[in-house]
């Protein structure tokens, strides 16, 4: 900002007369227009880009509802921001959990008198948390009619119901192949009894019971 010129001396205008006293008022007014200089630190702030300033803000009507009273000392009406407890709801959610493991301990191929129409029993043990535990006889389609039903139940949970083990025409009564698919179907019912939306559903009560 340019400096405002060096006023005139006196006797610059002493033989003006009255005029003096016009020209001094006018140069005082010239002076009252011209802003003061600012310093340096407020130039560079001034200069600065938006998001390095402080910006200050007055209580909105969350903050106000949240914290401060009016100057009558009532508090203002609700803003409609509410909380919720769901700690009820996570309770009954981890009460659904009633399974503690399961395994798959042996299984039985049965057969009749000529070979056809031959298939395989599997023998589940499960544990409960209560320390109990029961045991299931169940059959391959058993499994796969209840991945079925949750997966038509639970579309939103579909990747979190494993895939049962694969088929196979061939190799089905094969020592190597039963193993691999014990395994697989002891890891999927294990996936299905300790998931708390599973283990609470009705598909997973007919599957205990129906044995």
């Amino acid at each position: 900002m340019v400096d405002p010129p060096a006023p005139p001396s006196r006797q610059d205008y002493s033989g003006l007369g009255d005029n003096a006293t016009d020209c001094d008022t006018s140069f005082n007014a010239r002076l009252r227009s011209i802003s003061p200089r600012r310093d340096g630190k407020a130039n560079r702030l001034a200069d600065a880009p938006p998001f390095w300033h402080r910006h200050s803000r007055t209580a909105s009507a969350t903050s106000v509802g949240s914290g401060f009273s009016s100057a009558n000392g009532d508090l203002p009406p609700s803003t409609g921001i509410l909380l919720e407890d769901h700690s009820e709801d996570f309770h009954e959610q981890s009460q659904a959990c009633w399974a503690k493991s399961a395994t798959i301990d042996e299984y039985v191929v049965v057969s009749g008198p000529s070979g056809i129409g031959a298939y395989v029993v599997w023998h589940c043990t499960v544990s409960t948390l209560k320390g109990g535990s029961f045991g299931l006889r169940k059959r391959y389609s058993e499994f796969d009619q209840l991945r079925n039903d949750l997966v038509t139940s639970f579309p939103h949970a579909e990747a979190m119901i494993p895939s049962l083990p694969r088929k196979s025409v061939v190799s089905r009564f094969r020592q190597k192949f039963l193993e691999q698919r014990r395994e697989g179907l002891s890891h999927f019912l294990n996936c299905v009894l300790l998931n708390p939306e599973f283990a609470a559903s009705p598909i997973l009560r007919d599957f205990i019971f129906n044995s």
